[in-house]
């Protein structure tokens, strides 16, 4: 949306709330925790999502939009700056919490809330939502940094009415282990991939991930509600979209598809015209990251786009050519230490596994605990039940190096990294990642020492976790 040089003028000095020279819209983030693309609008089957389903009719629908980390603190922290998390330290999962770790954010680099600040907007992440809703937010931020001063303004949905333009955020838990919400889903009629076993406990497991969709699109459907009833509907951008890929056995905590990708629908308000790119009522297919997410609504927002922003707007006037590439990290989560670094294009998904000794099945108390297909597998395998390609996530070591054709191999289960005839692909697509992770400064070449770790994680314990392998560039 343009505005005139004096409005940019005084937007880079930061508005007075309440005296924006010219209206600009509200922004409004609606987060889910741990999931992927699983709604009706997707394709999906089971699940009741009539409010999203809508949502994506009434906006737009992204197929490819992707996390840059597979589990919340990394990836929350790379959304909320617009930065990789491996460049600015904030890469194994809840580390650097207190004042026993502090780790201020990078010279030059800001948290989303204060560069919209700067433009003149009001910030909340809301909690207190109006009695009619029947919850609360969860006020998630979970971010693998220290920051001084407040991170937003409110925490009150009621303060959103009379402060304008507002940038605010929900997040909603329901499809975080332990999933919740009424039983709808019939496990007979779900979707199993083929790296899990068909079985009645992972069947029921997928049904109640399901449920917890429908139980999130419920309350989705209050929030809109209460945006029109307040009258904020016209004016507000509605965002939805996961913080990290779907809770199950390869999917959070990994980087194949299913732990990276997640919805992210946009519904623009009539009161504002909609910006270059978007098309009401469509899908968009192009490869986009999370930390586009930042850079966008700060274009959209007529604010400045922090120069070292490595994420791209990719709508409006400043949106840039569509990517080439998108990246993705995993590091030490929990007690479990891993490096792995991937890598995608339009067709194909590429693995670098810097830690091939630790096993997929690694300890790790949270997947033990909360994943019925996570023992099942070791159950299964040991009685010799397994087929291929789930005997493989039973293996003692992980391969090296793993590229898949997404097209021909959806559930990459086909690891074509060592074949002569994907060679040039495989070569082509390990440059990429090689340059990505020179030209970003991943910091998880270094591994965490045995002390950072007993520190972040109180409850590793060096006989039996895996130890990091000496650190590879």
């Amino acid at each position: 949306m343009k505005i005139s040089a004096a409005a940019a003028a005084v937007l880079m000095a930061g508005t007075t709330i309440g005296q924006d020279p010219q209206p600009r819209p509200n922004f409004l983030w609606l987060i889910a925790e741990d999931f992927g693309p699983h709604l009706g609008c997707y394709g999906t089957k089971e699940v009741h999502s009539p409010n999203l389903d809508r949502l994506a009719a009434e906006g737009a629908r992204y197929s490819r939009f992707y996390t840059t980390a597979p589990v919340c603190s990394p990836s929350r922290s790379a959304f909320m700056t617009g930065m990789y998390a491996t460049s600015i330290g904030a890469h194994n999962h809840r580390s650097h919490r207190g004042k026993e770790s502090p780790n201020p954010l990078p010279e030059g680099i800001r948290l989303l809330t204060d560069l919209m600040r700067d433009a003149g907007y009001f910030t909340a992440n809301v909690r207190d939502l109006p009695t009619a809703c029947g919850f609360k937010g969860t006020g998630k931020t979970d971010w693998n940094f220290t920051i001084e001063g407040k991170p937003f303004d409110s925490y009150r949905w009621e303060d959103l009415k009379s402060r304008r333009p507002f940038f605010a955020q929900i997040n909603f838990h329901e499809t975080h282990r332990k999933f919740n919400g009424e039983r709808r889903a019939d496990p007979s009629k779900v979707d199993i991939p083929p790296y899990e076993p068909d079985h009645p406990l992972v069947r029921e497991d997928r049904a109640r991930y399901l449920d917890a969709a429908s139980e999130l699109d419920r309350k989705i459907g209050l929030i809109l509600r209460q945006l029109k009833e307040d009258g904020l509907e016209d004016d507000t951008v509605v965002v939805f979209f996961g913080d990290n890929g779907e809770a199950h056995i390869r999917g959070k905590q990994f980087v194949y598809e299913e732990g990276l990708i997640v919805p992210l629908i946009i519904k623009w308000p009539k009161n504002f015209p909609a910006p270059k790119h978007f098309r009401a009522g469509g899908t968009d297919d192009r490869l986009l990251m999370a930390i586009d997410l930042g850079p966008t609504m700060m274009a959209l927002a007529g604010g400045r786009i922090a120069g070292k922003m490595q994420g791209r707007p990719f709508l409006g006037d400043q949106a840039g050519p569509p990517r080439e590439y998108v990246f993705g990290h995993r590091d030490r989560c929990d007690m479990t230490i891993m490096r792995l670094r991937t890598v995608r294009d339009a067709r194909y998904r590429y693995i670098r596994n810097f830690t091939p000794h630790v096993p997929f099945l690694a300890r790790n108390e949270y997947k033990e605990n909360s994943y019925p297909a996570w023992n099942l597998l070791k159950e299964l395998h040991a009685q010799g039940k397994l087929t291929p390609p789930q005997a493989a996530l039973c293996a003692p070591s992980m391969p090296e190096e793993e590229l898949y054709d997404l097209a021909a191999d959806p559930h990459q289960i086909r690891n074509l990294a060592g074949s002569p005839e994907h060679k040039p692909i495989r070569d082509r697509l390990r440059a990429a990642l090689d340059r990505w992770i020179e030209e970003t400064g991943d910091q998880g070449r270094r591994m965490e020492t045995m002390k950072e770790i007993r520190k972040a994680e109180r409850r590793f314990d060096p006989e039996k976790d895996w130890r990091p392998a000496p650190s590879r560039p």
